[in-house]
């Protein structure tokens, strides 16, 4: 073989060790991004620990104002009032709840909230929402097709709401300079759904202030 061969052959075996090379060194550097890159970590708290990191509106937001607007409806006047008038309790339905905000609000977390508020209150008698009503309904249409007779449950017999709690959730939103300043209001009625008079209008505030720092290295 010539010298001219093995030079060529020399040329062509580096030129393919090179890339292997470069192929190899590729993989291991992918390797290490990856093992260098984030991690995810599950911890798992107490429901009722308050977990703020966003600042946005969460379960404790919707917890602690369900709580304290349901407290303040049935401490006010007009539950007496009717109380004495009527010789029984009055009973609730939640109507609508709008979000209104600048962000994405679950609002059927925060009517759960309301309905278990005043359910387990036992000053009220609450009763099924309007969705929950149509799928009631169709379960007592399929019993009476299906279900024996001494089981079924005849329709007619619901018990009609006295008063309806609507409302809505609102934000206003400041920010300048890496700080923003979010204003929640809810805003709640018991409305008489007899004469659509508003006997008790009850507000709830809240102020979040969201300051992000930059980490220099």
């Amino acid at each position: 073989m010539s010298n001219g061969s093995i030079s060529v052959n020399f040329t062509i075996y580096h030129s393919r060790f090179t890339i292997h090379a470069a192929a190899v060194l590729a993989v291991i550097v992918a390797v290490a991004i990856t093992g260098c890159g984030e991690s995810t970590r599950v911890t798992r708290v107490d429901t009722g620990v308050v977990t703020d990191f966003s600042g946005r509106w969460n379960d404790t937001d919707s917890r602690l104002v369900a709580e304290s607007m349901v407290k303040e409806a049935l401490d006010n006047p007009w539950l007496g009032k009717y109380r004495s008038a009527k010789g029984r309790q009055p009973v609730v339905v939640v109507g609508a709840i709008l979000n209104r905000s600048s962000e994405h609000i679950n609002v059927q977390t925060f009517v759960a909230d309301l309905a278990r508020e005043l359910t387990n209150s036992q000053k009220v008698t609450f009763v099924a929402g309007k969705a929950e009503r149509e799928e009631l309904r169709e379960e007592r249409r399929a019993q009476a097709e299906q279900a024996r007779e001494d089981t079924q449950k005849s329709p007619g017999k619901e018990i009609g709401a006295d008063f309806m709690l609507k409302g809505n959730i609102s934000t206003i939103v400041d920010e300048s300079e890496g700080v923003r300043a979010i204003f929640y209001q809810v805003d709640l009625e018991m409305i008489d759904l007899e004469n659509n008079v508003k006997s008790w209008f009850g507000q709830k505030k809240i102020k979040k202030v969201v300051e992000r720092k930059r980490t220099v290295f």
